[in-house]
């Protein structure tokens, strides 16, 4: 079975921000929930220094529409809370938007492109500790492909994949063309 999932950006109404939704298929939901295991410690900070993002994580669900959340605005980054938490067995989700908001100051991920294999990334809990990730990979996806991998591990090993928008901005669809995904793996 091909897993489909798009970001699917547009600009709100009332708010000068723009939304981002990820689409999450129910055999996703489920197999990112599965065996994962609980920790009493909720990541808190996202930390990328290469490109220089220092961000608060913010914990979300799914959407009304069954998407996965997004941070509310453009300089924090989201946690998908559904999954495993960034350290734990599996593929910890975090989504942030990109791209420049109406008044145009730049977006938590604007940069993420510029990452490379073997680059770290840091997630912060509330009590300070760290878990750092390593940069496997990115890769860029269109509407249709399959991108089951994102959310699903099989390895048994801690992942981080880190969602957003890239492209030029589509004013008729209110929309960007393509996501970006980072691969991670744990330290």
């Amino acid at each position: 079975m091909v897993i489909v999932f798009f970001l699917a950006m547009a600009f709100s109404v009332q708010a000068s921000e723009v939304k981002l939704a990820v689409s999450v298929s129910d055999q996703v939901l489920a197999s990112a929930v599965t065996g994962k295991s609980v920790s009493s410690v909720l990541p808190t900070r996202l930390q990328i220094p290469k490109i220089k993002v220092n961000a608060v994580l913010e914990s979300v669900g799914l959407t009304a529409q069954g998407a996965v959340g997004v941070p509310k605005g453009r300089v924090n980054a989201a946690w998908f809370n559904v999954g495993p938490r960034p350290g734990e067995s599996g593929n910890a989700i975090i989504t942030g938007h990109y791209g420049r908001w109406k008044d145009g100051v730049a977006t938590v991920f604007n940069n993420l492109y510029k990452l490379k294999k073997g680059d770290k990334i840091y997630i912060k809990d509330k009590d300070g500790a760290t878990v750092t990730f390593v940069v496997r990979g990115l890769k860029t996806y269109g509407p249709k492909d399959d991108a089951s991998n994102v959310f699903i591990a099989s390895d048994n090993k801690a992942h981080l994949n880190i969602i957003t928008c890239v492209g030029a901005w589509n004013w008729v669809t209110k929309s960007y063309p393509k996501r970006l995904v980072v691969f991670t793996d744990k330290e």
